[in-house]
């Protein structure tokens, strides 16, 4: 797997490694959310959280063991960091989008994570002293539009009632949740490897889903296992928190980190023609509305 991506990052690669660098992670990242919707009544939300990430960890292992025995130290010394950054990035997001798809359509959560670029910089500036300029609060404020569109349904009698549907609430709490773990990622050592900090990451979000991961076993919630929900497991457990990001990282290095996060925004483009062609789900005008709106206040920002 490593050689894969060795020769995909390498800058003599060709056009097909680069668009496969480019378009290969938001489809796998689309993917969670299509896996998610799809066993939400086989797989309990944080038995699947926690699964997941013991097959990560355990993947990810091999190939950074010997990273992690060489910067135990410098992961000691940043450990209030890494805890924030565990609990945000590996706990809560995935965590709450499993739940969250339990009430909501798989079309709306990846809708709703277009909007994770304004809450950064909202965040950022609220809490890391980021300037913003007054065209990128003018951004905010119409791509904001465009989720509460989303989140009424275009029912505007929705806001003024407060009776939004749950599901789309803990999406967006896991948006929020993604967001803070951005910021706190950003302000890591650059000496620090990438790989051998999200091995770190993975072992520490386990321990704090673990309690709730029980609860859940204890409250009598149990998942029915089939070749659908093991394939499920599978994939969440590899490809969007393992393969996803090997590419991902590696196309950082091939195209420089604004021309790769440039595709983050295919997500929702991947995932909405996922949730259209393997659940059934239908678009409707809010939705469509919302996400124009979102991504014209991205590209005014």
């Amino acid at each position: 797997m490593t050689s894969l991506v060795q020769r995909l990052k390498s800058p003599s690669g060709n056009f097909w490694a680069t668009l496969c660098l480019l378009a290969l992670p938001p489809l796998f990242w689309a993917g969670n959310f299509i896996v998610g919707r799809s066993v939400r009544g086989d797989i309990p939300p944080l038995t699947l959280s926690f699964d997941r990430w013991v097959i990560a960890s355990l993947v990810l292992l091999p190939f950074t063991y010997a990273i992690l025995r060489r910067e135990c130290r410098l992961y000691w010394q940043y450990r209030y960091r890494i805890l924030i950054a565990s609990i945000t990035g590996v706990a809560a997001f995935n965590s709450l989008i499993y739940v969250g798809l339990q009430t909501t359509t798989a079309s709306n959560a990846l809708i709703l994570n277009s909007f994770i670029p304004l809450l950064i910089s909202l965040f950022g500036s609220l809490f890391f002293k980021l300037h913003l300029k007054r065209s990128q609060w003018l951004g905010m404020a119409v791509s904001f539009s465009g989720v509460l569109l989303i989140l009424t349904r275009g029912d505007w009698q929705i806001l003024r009632s407060l009776s939004f549907n749950h599901g789309d609430l803990v999406v967006f709490l896991a948006m929020v949740s993604w967001a803070v773990y951005t910021l706190v990622i950003q302000r890591m050592p650059k000496e620090m490897n990438r790989l051998g900090l999200m091995s770190v990451q993975m072992f520490v979000g386990l321990l704090v889903v673990m309690p709730f991961y029980a609860a859940e076993v204890y409250s009598g919630a149990s998942p029915i296992w089939n070749s659908h929900t093991l394939l499920a497991l599978a994939y969440v457990g590899i490809v969007p928190s393992v393969l996803a990001y090997l590419l991902y990282t590696a196309s950082v290095e091939r195209l420089g980190p604004a021309k790769a996060g440039l595709s983050i925004h295919l997500i929702p483009a991947f995932g909405v023609l996922l949730s259209i062609g393997l659940l059934g789900e239908s678009l409707h005008w809010y939705q469509l509305t919302g996400v124009a709106l979102i991504f014209i206040g991205i590209l005014r920002s």
